[in-house]
């Protein structure tokens, strides 16, 4: 798998949903991501869980219910601008 998946924590640090690590994986062991591949949606159970560009995220943050698709994986925390280019919104269904 290698450059086709990161850790769940990993990327939305990246993605700038969560201002540390640790608060991202504090997020995934609470049970608050839910992630849908290939058309199965399951409950985010460890902070290691695996996620690849296609994957659908959907958790909430503040009160604030965030549904996103991964386009990418990143390699770094960068700016906003290019931690929105990891992820493109899911329209309501």
């Amino acid at each position: 798998m290698g450059d086709e998946s990161v850790r769940a924590d990993v990327w939305l640090w990246r993605a700038r949903f969560c201002r540390t690590r640790t608060l991202a994986a504090r997020l995934i062991d609470e049970g608050r991501v839910r992630l849908t591949r290939g058309g199965l949606e399951s409950r985010l159970d460890k902070p290691s869980r695996l996620v690849r560009p296609g994957d659908a995220l959907v958790f909430a943050i503040t009160g604030r219910l965030h549904a996103v698709r991964v386009e990418a994986l990143g390699t770094r925390r960068g700016p906003p601008a290019e931690a929105r280019e990891l992820y493109s919104p899911l329209e309501a269904e």
